[in-house]
């Protein structure tokens, strides 16, 4: 029997103090607090780390896309487009999404017209026009494909200080004209840098560009910067009047 056991039987089992029982359970308490925290804390300060080394990512914005650069990437791809190939240049259109008309020209110089069914020979005048100035197939074949060049020529049959113009007389030869490949591109170019031709962001298919004609009236055009096709030209007034191209360039079917 030890010397505890021996007090036990004499006096009995002590009654513990109640603050040193509080002061032990505190001691326990804080030494499993103590043996817990370390573990505890390292997710969080993994966590912490973690975010602390985390590259700050910016907000994701879409590319800027100017009107130049898209009127530049219509040039690229009207520069590749097919040569000027075929018998007779035809364009077909629907106007206003109801009225097709079609053209069909020759290099000889003859040309028919279609309102959507009957099909007539153009017997006065040539199709194709600029300024009030027929031009015939050569004369447009002919253009120069030189940028500074083909809008000085342009420019010269144009009346002085009419401000919209060129840009209509440039943007006819993308579409309403069989020019070559070549001076195509050349005028997308020199569209490219006009202060009068505007931007006017995504139109469904393609890209609106828009210009005023000294009448006033503002014209819309929807291109394709990936084919260089124009795929609508849409007066502002009197009433607005649309014009959507279905078909534009060289083939050897005439006239039915």
């Amino acid at each position: 029997m030890d010397d505890l056991e021996r007090v036990r039987e004499l006096y009995g089992t002590p009654r513990p103090d109640p603050d040193a029982q509080a002061r032990v359970w505190r001691s326990v308490t804080a030494r499993r607090r103590r043996r817990r925290l370390p573990w505890l804390m390292v997710p969080v300060a993994a966590a912490a780390v973690a975010l602390a080394f985390v590259p700050h990512q910016p907000p994701v914005q879409e590319p800027h896309v100017s009107g130049r650069s898209v009127l530049l990437a219509a040039a690229t791809s009207a520069a590749s487009g097919p040569a000027s190939e075929g018998t007779y240049w035809h364009i077909k259109k629907v106007r206003d999404g109801s009225k097709v008309t079609e053209l069909w020209a020759a290099r000889d110089g003859r040309a028919w017209t279609s309102d959507g069914g009957r099909v007539s020979r153009v017997t006065s005048g040539s199709p194709f026009s600029m300024a009030g100035r027929d031009l015939t197939i050569e004369q447009i074949q002919s253009l120069p494909a030189d940028p500074a060049a083909l809008k000085e020529r342009v420019a010269a049959m144009l009346p002085p200080d009419a401000r919209g113009l060129l840009a209509d007389a440039l943007s006819g030869l993308l579409w309403t004209k069989p020019s070559p490949p070549a001076v195509r591109a050349a005028a997308y170019r020199v569209l490219a840098d006009l202060p009068e031709v505007s931007y006017l962001g995504a139109s469904g298919r393609g890209e609106a560009f828009s210009y005023e004609l000294p009448s006033g009236v503002r014209r819309t055009l929807v291109i394709d910067p990936e084919t260089s096709q124009v795929l609508s030209c849409t007066d502002s007034r009197p009433s607005p009047r649309t014009e959507r191209v279905i078909e534009a360039g060289w083939t050897d079917r005439g006239p039915r």
